[in-house]
């Protein structure tokens, strides 16, 4: 399976993208989607869209990977900023059918460390050791987009937990719409 993980943020946008087979899990493309802070928000948040469309779209992604939003940001403001680039992240996959996955931080990080307040060093070592990486991933936005990736990649009764706990960025109704698109597009 191809899964795209996504660490969403206005200015800096990680993504981390992998193949996940027989448990074993391969880096194919990971950087960061940038924009400047004195652009308008809307081209701000366009350029995030493209982007992100793009990607999908030259490595044919079969799942995309977001982290939950919590309420208790120390900075309301940036949650906000943090929340727009997340829509556009999940509409450029509602337009091309593919299912976007959430898990909330604390999970990710305990599925990668065994320790849900690891810190970014702790996770950015498991996340090369896990993709079998010699040079570090770049900026804490990459390993974690790598971080969510991998955590979906995770055996199947983990994500069946997670979900359980409503882990979903998309209500089961609209993922099953687009399972049906995409039945019906093959």
């Amino acid at each position: 399976m191809r899964i795209l993980g996504i660490d969403t943020g206005l200015a800096d946008t990680g993504y981390g993208i992998i193949d996940a087979a027989d448990g074993v899990c391969r880096v194919v493309e990971a950087g960061v989607i940038s924009t400047a802070s004195d652009e308008d928000l809307a081209l701000r948040l366009h350029r995030i869209h493209e982007a992100v469309s793009a990607l999908i779209d030259e490595f044919t992604i079969e799942r995309i990977v977001v982290e939950d939003l919590y309420v208790e940001y120390p900075h309301p403001r940036t949650a906000i900023m943090m929340g727009h680039a997340r829509g556009v992240v999940i509409l450029a996959a509602a337009q091309r059918a593919v299912v976007v996955e959430s898990y909330p931080a604390s999970l990710v990080k305990k599925s990668l460390t065994g320790n849900g307040r690891a810190s970014k060093d702790q996770v950015r070592r498991m996340v090369m050791r896990a993709l079998k990486m010699t040079d570090s991933p770049g900026p804490d936005h990459v390993s974690d987009a790598l971080a969510l990736a991998i955590c979906h990649a995770a055996p199947t009764r983990t994500r069946a937990t997670l979900r359980a706990r409503g882990s979903r960025a998309m209500p089961p109704a609209v993922a099953e719409a687009i399972a049906r698109a995409r039945g019906e597009r093959e």
